[in-house]
């Protein structure tokens, strides 16, 4: 048998680059690069703010809960306008008010005593806006590429996340410490901008001339095909039990505190999306992976071994080494997941479905900031990450056991149904 070429390793050790030769794809894919990195300056800044002023985890957990009932409140709207309207329009009114309300906790953080109840309330207001935003971003992407190259859509897609997750911590960290919050703030006013003109220059994405309205009905619908799809449902409950178990982003700013103050606080937020960044640059092998199910439960278990470290780290460096790890299986778990979804919906759900996926993997890591805050006030930080993690590692473990179908689930046995390729890609 022939060894393979150099050259063939080097793409399965390489991202797949194709989608970036379509026009609609690369602006989507600089807007939201640039987009994301503003967010995660934010996501920095925020939990900062309000441990500063409440020099409490608790506090800062329940940013999470604030943020969660919005979501679950609007995720099926978003989910029907995405199957009913303009995909690319959506996003780029709702990023318009992102951009306001990043504007507003600028205002408040140049007051001289900010507003604690003015932070929550603009959370909550962003968490809104995201249900309504990622269904049709989450359902744009298949309108942009055709089907042999959607596997690399998606780990372009994360890889451009994972870069903000990684530049945003550290960037805000250095803003925090050299400029202050209201600057910090400013720039992620002046991402979103950047993010408004290239979904500008995108061409229109309208739903099919037959597309209904939003409905009750519509959204029922949605629903009874995920019921009747046990592969979905075990992607939305592996992701569901990693994120609220192994979620300890709200207990970063009281490990920060003991390891040396913001500068470490935006390493430790950049860690895991570092190992994300790194598995994403490196998944050309996951082409050719087909059974994805086993793929999501091996990664979500390794995820919750990951934070296991974590919280039995004694020094910063292992610590981020941990994250790192997390943060690589995450990303490996995202990739067949997206890939399931993407492959395997048809067009006319899609919209439907992606706020069914949005509520899987928002709401448990929304859930486990807050379980992971109270879990630390009963019995210490430490204790809320092991534990957290023990329980996830258990959780991925009994999913395999439970959900056969999902487990078996084989790329190859499936066709994708959706509408294709925007003409102008």
């Amino acid at each position: 048998m022939a060894l393979p070429s150099i050259g063939s390793l080097l793409r399965l050790a390489t991202v797949d680059t194709r989608p970036l030769r379509r026009r609609e794809f690369s602006l989507l894919f600089v807007g939201q690069l640039v987009s994301r990195l503003g967010t995660m300056v934010t996501a920095v800044a925020v939990p900062y703010q309000l441990y500063q002023l409440t020099h409490s985890s608790l506090a800062v957990g329940l940013l999470g809960l604030i943020e969660l009932f919005p979501v679950l409140a609007f995720a099926f709207l978003g989910g029907a306008l995405a199957d009913a309207r303009d995909r690319r329009f959506m996003v780029l009114l709702t990023e318009l008010v992102f951009m306001a309300t990043s504007a507003l906790l600028m205002a408040n953080a140049l007051l001289g005593h900010p507003l604690i109840w003015a932070i929550y309330c603009l959370a909550a207001i962003q968490g809104g806006l995201y249900a309504l935003q990622r269904p049709s971003l989450d359902a744009l992407l298949p309108r942009l590429v055709p089907e042999n190259e959607m596997t690399a859509a998606v780990a372009l897609a994360s890889l451009q996340g994972s870069v903000g997750m990684v530049a945003g911590p550290a960037l805000a960290g250095v803003v925090i410490a050299a400029a202050g919050l209201p600057v910090t703030f400013g720039v992620d006013v002046l991402t979103f901008a950047i993010s408004l003109v290239a979904l500008a220059l995108m061409r229109a994405t309208p739903p099919p001339p037959d597309a209904e309205g939003p409905s009750l009905r519509r959204v029922a619908e949605g629903l009874r095909y995920a019921r009747s799809r046990p592969d979905l449902l075990g992607t939305y409950a592996v992701d569901m039990i990693a994120m609220f178990f192994g979620m300890p982003e709200a207990l970063f700013p009281a490990v920060a505190s003991e390891l040396g103050g913001p500068a470490v606080l935006g390493v430790l937020f950049s860690a895991s999306a570092f190992g994300s960044m790194a598995a994403f640059a490196t998944s050309g092998w996951t082409g050719g992976v087909h059974r994805h199910g086993w793929g999501v439960i091996l990664a979500a278990t390794a995820w919750g071994f990951a934070i296991i470290g974590f919280g039995f780290a004694a020094s910063l460096p292992l610590a981020v080494l941990c994250l790192a790890a997390a943060g690589a299986a995450d990303a490996v778990s995202g990739i067949f997941r997206m890939a399931i979804w993407n492959r395997t919906i048809p067009d006319s759900l899609r919209g439907r479905l992606a706020s069914i996926e949005l509520l899987s993997y928002s709401s448990g890591p929304l859930l486990g900031n807050a379980e992971s805050g109270v879990v630390a006030a009963l019995a210490g930080v430490r204790v809320s990450i092991v534990s957290g993690g023990v329980l996830c590692v258990v959780g991925c473990l009994l999913c395999a056991l439970m959900l056969p179908g999902f487990r078996a689930f084989d790329a190859r046995d499936w066709t994708s149904g959706r509408g294709g390729v925007i003409s102008s890609a």
